[in-house]
Order: structure tokens, then sequence, then C-alpha cells
């Protein structure tokens, strides 16, 4: 089951080609050893398929004008306070920018969130997105540590991964919830087991040192950069280490920086909880009839019965596994990411009603990193990693027992299995850093910091709350009243133009603007 903050950055490539069949990386390079890192030399080369760990398939397909995706591999310390000893391999990917020369600004990073995404899959998968920006960029991502091919986390196999996924993550009596401890507790001394190496070092301050690196290797006086869900908290730690260093910068789908764990899975379960009214809204308003409900109300209360029933007896999903209550909301909510998704999701719920579990489920199985060859990516592995490494806070099961019906009340559908994922890290091997990431930075450039006001995942007010903490002067409020996980990739006129005009032109738009 996922962490609260595994919610934060869905798989829409790896679910889209999923369903597509259902319904009809990179690494490589090396460079040469220099005791000063940020000396190194990159060695770019054509891009291979993917690793399993990134998420498996084929290597990425040509840009617009027939060039190919480069990758290279850039040293950088294991343990940053340790710099002189051992080191690790940071994975790479980077489409050269197609414009003028004498346009070129630098290179733009992008992290696409999670934790635990890789960026060298993501980027040539949404490259087309960020065309605009690529006249005057280097577009660049990267694989953070743990994540990937950069020394990627590893905890349980396929196999183990199938049943741990297939487990009850709502507990109801006293039987199940020791199971789905037991459960937990054996994923974490498998993480412990198989990367104890990594684990203490994949703390978000350390992948912001790595930015910083990466910014010195590449040749940028500044870092310009685009993060997105989990990568604005990933920006604002680097704000707050390194603030002279930020150049033109975007912050997409916020994190709340002031929050613990609970808060943000609390959070989230209104987020969630939000967009699956919006979703029941939107079906029923249509001229023709919703198939899965008369009434937005009418809707929910069948999603909710169709889950209890799950929950006493599933019904066959992806051959041979079936479809649970728990794959059930995980492929909700991974289908309540963007509208572009909903369509599947009332597809998958009136199969479901009538017994078939195979839309739900890949939309599950999306949402977990597994593809059609029953390879899972390691971003749950990464996710619980980066995330317990990062939040002090440790909870356990009568912690949660009592915080349930605050979680109900926030959702109904989703409260439960939000609450009882708190417990990702209560055994983890590695202390928590801190209660909540420091983004205070003083005297760094503008940072346009974009919230959406129906996003599940990151809502809405975690925007006004990161910049203030960012502080006076430094975040630049803009609202976009729309659906989904962030804003950009919604093709938004308004937000594309208030992006770009920062970005390539230096133009920071008036705060306060909003968007529809």
């Amino acid at each position: 089951m996922p962490n609260p903050s595994r919610l934060r950055a869905a798989a829409l490539t790896a679910t889209a080609a999923a369903l597509s069949v259902l319904l009809a990386g990179c690494g490589g390079g090396s460079q040469e050893d220099d005791e000063d890192l940020t000396g190194q030399k990159l060695h770019w080369q054509d891009c291979p398929a993917p690793s399993e760990a990134e998420g498996g398939g084929a290597a990425p397909s040509p840009l617009p004008n027939g060039d190919a995706w480069q990758c290279a591999t850039m040293k950088a310390p294991l343990d940053w306070d340790d710099p002189e000893g051992d080191t690790i391999g940071l994975a790479l990917i980077r489409a050269e920018a197609d414009g003028a020369a004498d346009r070129r600004i630098g290179s733009l990073v992008f992290n696409f969130g999670g934790p635990g995404g890789s960026g060298v899959t993501t980027l040539p998968a949404f490259g087309q997105d960020y065309a605009k920006l690529r006249t005057r960029y280097d577009l660049v991502s990267f694989d953070p540590r743990g994540v990937g091919r950069s020394d990627p986390v590893e905890c349980l196999d396929d196999e183990q991964l199938d049943t741990y996924f297939q487990q009850d993550a709502t507990p109801d009596d006293r039987a199940e919830r020791t199971e789905f401890v037991d459960n937990t507790e054996e994923f974490n001394t498998a993480c412990e087991k198989h990367s104890k190496k990594i684990l203490p070092h994949v703390r978000t301050t350390d992948a912001a040192r790595d930015m910083d690196l990466m910014r010195q290797v590449l040749g940028d006086d500044k870092l310009h950069y685009f993060g997105i869900s989990y990568g604005t908290e990933l920006g604002g730690v680097y704000a707050h280490l390194f603030p002279k260093h930020v150049g033109r910068a975007v912050f997409d789908a916020v994190v709340d920086p002031t929050q613990t764990a609970e808060q943000g899975s609390l959070g989230q379960a209104k987020g969630f909880q939000l967009a699956l009214d919006n979703f029941a809204e939107d079906c029923v308003s249509k001229v023709e009839d919703c198939p899965i409900g008369d009434t937005a109300e009418d809707v929910e209360a069948r999603i909710a019965r169709l889950l209890k029933d799950l929950d006493r007896k599933p019904i066959p999903g992806v051959f041979p596994r079936e479809l649970t209550e728990t794959a059930a909301t995980g492929g909700i909510a991974q289908a309540l990411y963007s509208k572009d998704f909903w369509e599947y999701l009332t597809e998958g719920l009136e199969q479901a009603y009538d017994g078939d579990g195979r839309v739900l489920m890949v939309l599950s199985d999306a949402l977990n990193g597994r593809n059609e060859d029953g390879e899972y990516s390691n971003i749950t592995a990464a996710n619980v990693a980066i995330n317990c490494a990062d939040d002090k806070p440790r909870y356990d099961p009568a912690y949660v027992e009592d915080k349930l019906p605050q979680f109900r009340d926030a959702s109904p559908l989703f409260g439960d299995y939000l609450a009882w994922s708190m417990l990702s890290c209560t055994d983890w091997p590695v202390a928590g850093a801190a209660d909540h990431p420091d983004v205070h930075a003083p005297g760094a450039a503008p940072i346009l910091v974009i919230g959406n006001t129906g996003d599940p995942a990151t809502p809405y007010e975690g925007a006004g709350r990161m910049v203030d903490a960012l502080g006076e002067g430094v975040g630049v409020e803009l609202t976009y009243k729309g659906q989904g996980h962030g804003a950009y990739d919604s093709k938004n006129r308004c937000v594309q133009d208030a992006v770009h005009g920062y970005l390539l032109d230096g133009r920071v738009p008036a705060a306060k603007t909003v968007c529809s």
C-alpha cells in the first residue's frame, strides 16, 4: 500500500499505455575520475531502454527534429557529510536546446515528483509538452538518488510485491490489523536487508545538494528549475540551502511545506474526496446519462458499496490476480489525478459492477509502478525510503485508530486508506530528519508558485503556504481554477503564458494572478 506521500505523483504515462493495451531511462555513459566532482565531464550518449527499476519499456523515441535523447551518469558523494568518500552515480537525461544558440539561457532541470519517480523516463514521455521551453533551454531531468538507475532502493521482489499490494490496507478487526502491521514490518526489513548502505542518504537535502552539483557540472551559474508535486518540496529545500543559486524557477502542484506527515495525509484525504465529488458531479451533469449513478450522491454511494463488497469478496482483475478493496481504492485514486482519466474511471466502475475488475486493477498497477509484464519499478521502495528519511514522526496502530474518525470525516472513501498508510515509517531503520522541510529562502530570485483549486494530491492551500514559507519577495502565487494534479499540463493558456513569460523572458507575473 502506498505511503501517504506516495499519492503525490501518479504514473500517468504508464496508466495511459497499459489502458491502451487493455482497451483497444537513462543511465548509460560514464565519466572520468575527478577528485573535484564539480569539474567532472559528462559523456552524453543515446539513451538505453529504461531499467526495470525505472519501469522498463523501450528506449525514448527521437525528438521531433530527429535528434536522440541523450543520457549520462554524474558522480556524487554517497554521504554529503563526507564529500571525499564513496560516490554514487546519478542518471541524467537531456534534450539540447533547439533554438538559436545566442538565445540559449542554460539548462532547465525538472523533477516530476514522487518522491521516487524517474525523471529519466518521465521527461521524454512528456517532452512534447515542454517543447516551447526547449527553444531557450536544454531540458534536463534525472533519477534522484535511490531512484531508477541512481543506486535504487530495493525491497521486495515482483512476486512479493504482488502479494503486498493485495493485502487489506484498511483493516477492520484485530487479526487484519496484525497482518497489516506484520506486512509493513516485512517490507521495511527487506528494504534494510537489500539497501542498507543507501537508506541514510536519500533525504531531500541530499537530493538538493546533488542538484547544486548538477548545476555546476552542467555549466550554469544559476539553477533554472521546474518542480512538480514533490519536486516543489525539493525545489524549496534547494532554495533554502542555496538561495543565491536560484535562477528562474516554477513550482507546480505544490506540496505544503508546513505540514507533518499526518497533516499531509489528512489534507490528501480531503483533496481526493473533493476530486471524487467533482468527478461524480461531472458524470451526472453530462447531456447523456451517467452510467454509474443518477446523482452525484448515488455515484459515490455505489462506489462505497462496491468497496465494501470487494472487502468481503474480490472479483477477477488482471489474471491471475483479483481486484481487492485496496486495489480498487488505489485505482480510483490514480484516475483522480487527471481529468483525462475520468472516462477510464467511469468505464472501470461500470465494468466492476458487472464483476470485471480489469480496468480498476490496471489503474492500481500504474499507481504502484507495475507494468503489463508484471515487473515493478522501484517507485514504491524509493518513495517510502525518501519519505521515512525525511519525516521525523513515527505513528503506531493505537494512534491511527484514535485518528480514524477524523480521517473518515475528511473522506468516507479514502480516509481509512490514508490513515493506515501513516504506519509506513513506524519500523523504518533510519530516523526521520524533521517534522517538515525548511524552505525559507531569503534573497532567492522570484519563484512562480502555481496552485490548482481541484488538485487531489497536493491541495490548493499548500501553494499559499509555500509562498509564505519561502519568505517575502520570493514566492509569487498563481491560482488555476481547474481539476487534476498540477496546472501546466492542463494546457490552460493563461497558466502556460505565465510560465513561458517567466522562464523564457524573465517576466514575473503579478502576484495573485488567477487563471480559469
